[in-house]
């Protein structure tokens, strides 16, 4: 360990200052990557521990925490685009190997992230989820190899070609990874939950109206055929009353047939980064652990990462 020491603290007097520089700016964005990390997963874990599970028929507005399993909605199923599977949720990446004389690099050609509407289900009803934003974990997730950009299978077929395409040298040449929350799986979500339509259901006339208008706006010839009283090209302060008289009309009905129609729950991200939209095939308590050891892991890199490059810096200033 002290010749380990001596060595260390040798090149960092007498090393080249590009090579010293680079390492050390190095272990300093590695030990804040894993400071970040570590506040980050800290924050994620109390947050699940502290927020108490809700049944869907009788939770309250606002931030939520459900315990359920996911399912389709009616309609047109959601199918990942790699491997064909129908499921609730994907994540993809088509990776290309690129080579230029001895350095080669994988390099991302294409990806995606589902955004499509699906549902949680518990014992007592169900939610609409918007996964736009939320923060995913899932446990299926396939990685594999092939010849061409856009896979014809996954990571089955992929293998029974591999074998003929060995002798051509060119079956790892792109790299696929597709991430999956399927049916039927058990899913924790906690996010922003709020209920839509209903008699009791709660509206903002104002701002509805504003809305309204605003959109109206975008087809100003529209706008002036309907409004445009004397024909002469501009809607004056009379002709705008009638417009937000219309709007407001309009709303007014909309608001009616929403508040007869059943009503409908929802969960998406809260625009609030303290309070994270989170979905997890994995069960609450085990998610919890992980993100204990995640955040053991970046503090012990933080610490190490962050002890090296004070030692580092000590050495070649003494010098």
């Amino acid at each position: 360990m002290s010749d380990v020491f001596l060595a260390l603290k040798h090149w960092a007097i007498t090393g080249p200052a590009g090579d010293f520089w680079l390492w050390t700016i190095g272990l300093l964005i590695a030990a804040l990557v894993g400071f970040f990390i570590c506040l980050n997963s800290l924050h994620r874990k109390r947050i699940i521990e502290d927020t108490p599970t809700s049944k869907i028929r009788s939770a309250a507005q606002g931030y939520v925490e459900l315990n359920g399993y996911g399912q389709l909605m009616e309609g047109q199923p959601i199918v990942a685009p790699l491997t064909g599977t129908i499921c609730t949720w994907y994540k993809y990446n088509v990776d290309e190997h690129r080579q230029s004389g001895k350095n080669s690099k994988w390099v991302t050609i294409r990806s995606g992230t589902s955004e499509e509407l699906f549902l949680i289900n518990d014992d007592t009803g169900q939610c609409i989820i918007d996964p736009e934003g939320a923060h995913v974990t899932s446990v299926n997730k396939d990685v594999w190899h092939g010849a061409e950009a856009n896979p014809l299978g996954g990571p089955l077929t992929a293998n029974k070609k591999r074998s003929f395409l060995s002798g051509l040298g060119r079956h790892r040449r792109y790299r696929y990874t597709e991430e999956r929350l399927h049916t039927d799986e058990s899913l924790y979500a906690i996010g922003l939950y709020k209920t839509v339509g209903g008699a009791g259901a709660k509206f903002d006339i104002n701002e509805d109206v504003r809305e309204l208008i605003r959109e109206w706006k975008t087809d100003s010839e529209t706008l002036k055929k309907k409004f445009d009283a004397d024909n002469n090209g501009e809607i004056d302060l009379q002709e705008w009353q009638k417009v937000r008289q219309a709007a407001y009309d309009h709303v007014v009905e909309k608001h009616g047939e929403q508040k007869t129609l059943p009503p409908v729950n929802i969960m998406n991200k809260t625009n609030d980064s303290r309070r994270p939209f989170i979905l997890s095939a994995i069960e609450e308590n085990d998610l919890i652990n992980r993100l204990h050891i995640y955040s053991v892991l970046s503090l012990s890199v933080f610490i190490l990462c962050g002890s090296l490059t004070t030692l580092l810096m000590s050495f070649r200033l003494a010098a």
